[in-house]
């Protein structure tokens, strides 16, 4: 986290379509450096087509996306793998080798920084003590160290998912985006995880964007909310604004609480 500092990202009339059917429709929005900002709404709304055409991974067929002054539909080759290394995305799934250890997942976010022969010494395991340095700072960041030499695939599920925060972190991301990254997690280590991602946005001042299935969790953390309904944006604006309408405007229906949203009362890490 000593690269670049986050960008303004401006989305400015943004249209993406699916075999006739529009996924984004004529969507708007600026984040801020250093936001935590939560994108809500129904399965199929456009969330992850959203976090998709942020990376670059998707083209928008109208309208334009910026990190500061970059157009994104102007970027290839060199340019465009170098604004992928820096925006991190973070799966439901992990994405980790789970057979290897915590410290060898997390150095594997330094290969987007590594040329010439130390690329090839990556690929035999061998990193650098500077490159190792790193992997412990992120692994710190996420309160994992003491998990430094466990094989991934004997973590519980939220550690899981904190060590490839770790990873992403070592990227030294500009913006991290985060695609459901909760939804398989019970509640307490749910919390953990987005306390994790929280204290990034406001320590680090990383830009987070985060798809959110459940409104309990952007109520609590999110600087901002973005309300997609059927590829439209219907909310932008703080969670404090969110009220029962809005909710049933975005959702079709009011959204059912978490089991026991009461354990998101307060932050769960120090």
């Amino acid at each position: 986290m000593d690269g670049f500092a986050s960008p303004v990202v401006t989305i400015d009339r943004v249209t993406r379509t699916f075999r006739g059917k529009r996924a984004l429709d004529d969507v708007s929005a600026t984040i801020h450096p250093g936001q935590f900002v939560a994108v809500i709404g129904r399965s199929g709304a456009g969330k992850t087509t959203l976090l998709r055409c942020l990376a670059r991974a998707l083209r928008v067929d109208t309208g334009t996306i910026r990190f500061a002054d970059v157009d994104l539909a102007a970027l290839d080759g060199r340019a465009l793998r170098g604004h992928r290394a820096r925006v991190g995305m973070i799966y439901q799934q992990f994405n980790l080798v789970r057979r290897l250890r915590v410290i060898d997942n997390v150095l594997i976010g330094r290969l987007p920084h590594l040329v010439g022969w130390r690329r090839w010494a990556a690929v035999a395991r061998w990193f650098a003590p500077a490159e190792h340095a790193i992997a412990l700072r992120c692994l710190a960041h996420v309160g994992l160290v003491d998990r430094v030499w466990q094989r991934a695939d004997t973590l519980s599920g939220g550690e899981q998912q904190r060590v490839a925060i770790a990873k992403i972190l070592g990227q030294d991301p500009r913006v991290i985006l985060a695609d459901e990254p909760v939804a398989s997690l019970d509640v307490l280590n749910g919390r953990l995880v987005m306390d994790t991602l929280r204290r990034i946005a406001s320590d680090a001042g990383l830009t987070v964007v985060a798809t959110l299935h459940h409104v309990d969790y952007a109520r609590v953390y999110a600087d901002r909310v973005l309300g997609l309904r059927a590829g439209s944006l219907v909310f932008n604006g703080p969670p404090a604004e969110l009220t029962g309408a809005m909710l049933v405007d975005i959702f079709g229906e009011y959204p059912a609480p978490l089991s026991t949203s009461e354990a998101l009362s307060a932050p769960a890490l120090a």
